[in-house]
């Protein structure tokens, strides 16, 4: 069912992905990626952002909840108030192709960004990501300043972490930002695990071994 929202009719295609939206943003909760309403997810419909609204708990989100902005910022669809890391949501559509984007909270990752500069070459899986995952230095949620240095971090890659604070991924659809956000999380999770072995230091992949896995990457899965 197509709601009026704002002045203007919801699009069946913007009903959809908001459908799609509200499903991948509970993901995150079950999945133990956030805690409550931290966190939150976009996903990009023509100009419009759909994004999860500020401090609504995603299992009381409702079609009739769908809120949208323009890439300027300006609401377009719904009443509740958009996410407060809209920047941060905006900075990643106006820089790059990004279709969806995903934030997180998630364990593993937030302690990681609080121990180094870049998380360590653990996996090739790394590659998924376009490089070394960097760490996006402190700033205060909601600010242009954080938007700013995650935009830095994420030069070249598709996902970021963020000191003291979580992750940040994008992609082409909301599975793919999510599927990155995961994998972000699990490669975290790996090196703290190995590196918390006493007496043993985990090894690293070489920069030349990433690189060869980013071309093998590039012909991975199913043609067409």
């Amino acid at each position: 069912m197509v709601e009026q929202a704002r002045g203007r009719r919801v699009s069946p295609e913007e009903a959809h992905a908001w459908e799609a939206l509200v499903a991948t943003a509970r993901r995150t909760v079950a999945d133990g990626l956030v805690v409550g309403t931290s966190g939150n997810v976009s996903v990009r419909v023509g100009d419009t952002v759909l994004v999860t609204p500020s401090g609504v708990p995603y299992d009381r989100l409702t079609p009739r909840d769908v809120t949208g902005v323009a890439l300027d910022g300006g609401q377009v669809l719904g009443t509740l108030v958009p996410t407060s890391e809209l920047p941060m949501h905006l900075a990643v559509y106006r820089t790059t192709g990004a279709r969806a984007v995903v934030h997180t909270h998630a364990v593993h990752a937030t302690a990681v960004s609080t121990l180094v500069r870049e998380l360590p070459l653990i996996h090739y899986m790394a590659a998924a990501l376009g490089g070394p995952v960097r760490v996006a230095p402190y700033a205060t949620y909601g600010t242009e300043e954080l938007a700013a240095h995650m935009l830095d971090a994420l030069a070249g890659r598709s996902g970021c972490l963020l000191q003291n604070h979580g992750t940040l991924t994008y992609g082409a659809t909301l599975d793919q930002a999510y599927d990155r956000t995961a994998q972000l999380e699990w490669m975290c999770r790996l090196w703290l695990t190995a590196s918390g072995v006493p007496g043993l230091t985990p090894s690293l992949l070489t920069g030349e071994q990433l690189a060869e896995v980013g071309e093998r990457l590039r012909g991975y899965g199913q043609k067409g």
